[in-house]
Parts: C-alpha cells; sequence; structure tokens
C-alpha cells in the first residue's frame, strides 16, 4: 500500500471516529474489565482522543497513572481497533471545548463537577477494515466464495502507525 493510500486510510478513520463517535474503551492485559461505550473526541493533529468520565469510575481507577487500552469503532462498512496509551487527565480547556447538551446529560453537576475529568488516549496504532462494494457485492461474493470453497473479497484491512 502506498504512503496515499495509508494516509486516506489514516483520514477516513478520523473522519468516521468524528462523525459517528461512539465506541467501546477498555484498558488492556490481565486484570481489564470489559469494554465499555464512551463517546470520543478526535484530535487528529496530535494522535488524541478523548473522552469525558468521573474519577469514581470503575475505568478512571483502572487506569491510576496510566495504562495500555483500546478503542474499538464500528459502522456497517467500517471498523477500526485504536491502541494507545491511556492516562486520566483534567483537562479545563479540553472539557470546555467539547462540552454540550449530550455530554450535559450525562454529567447533570455540570462543568465544575469535582469529580469530572477527562481520559486521553495517545494513539500508538490501529486497524482499520473497510469493507467496499456494499450488498450486493457482499451478497456476491459470499455466493462465490460457497461455490469456489475459497474466501470472500469483501474489503481490506490495513495497519495505521501514528508514530
Amino acid at each position: 500500500m502506498s504512503t496515499d493510500q495509508r494516509a486516506d486510510v489514516e483520514r477516513r478513520l478520523w473522519n468516521e471516529i468524528e462523525k459517528h463517535n461512539t465506541g467501546m474503551l477498555g484498558v488492556t492485559g490481565a486484570a481489564a474489565h470489559h469494554t465499555q461505550p464512551m463517546t470520543a473526541f478526535v484530535e487528529p493533529k496530535t494522535n488524541q482522543i478523548w473522552f469525558f468520565t468521573r474519577t469514581d469510575t470503575d475505568l478512571a481507577r483502572e487506569i491510576g497513572e496510566g495504562r495500555s487500552a483500546m478503542f474499538v469503532h464500528q459502522q456497517k462498512d467500517f471498523q477500526a481497533c485504536i491502541g494507545g496509551q491511556l492516562t486520566l487527565q483534567h483537562d479545563t480547556d479540553r472539557i470546555n471545548k467539547y462540552w454540550n447538551a449530550v455530554v450535559a446529560a450525562w454529567y447533570p453537576d455540570g462543568k465544575d463537577d469535582p469529580k469530572l475529568t477527562m481520559l486521553c488516549l495517545d494513539c500508538d496504532d490501529a486497524q482499520v477494515w473497510i469493507s467496499e462494494g456494499g450488498p450486493v457485492k457482499f451478497v456476491w461474493e459470499i455466493a462465490k466464495a460457497n461455490a469456489t470453497h475459497t474466501t470472500p473479497n469483501v474489503g481490506s484491512s490495513t495497519s495505521v502507525n501514528f508514530h
């Protein structure tokens, strides 16, 4: 894959997350719990994804000084798993920048809640799957694969390294 194609995939990754900003976030490792749905706020220039949380949540306690984490984003024809380092950061500027009516609904004590904080995922890498051709191609590829005892070709997978 060319550098331009990789740049296109990376650009699409950020655009997809910004457009459909909910995904599943969780820490990795032996003591990790299940992932949980979180609303993502992307900053492509710094390869960061930000999330609101409270300091008294299981996830915030699990992170401590920082942990490896994964954010999984999935749409009909686009799937991605982004890995990186997740840290707690009480960043007032970002709280103000990303605060909106949807966020406010989850935090009834408002922006001044002393337990309100942000999580920052410093993205290291991602694996991205893009399905191509829509439902007609999908049906065709499934039928062809079953008839020829091969696997369907419904898209591509690309690794993205942010460093």
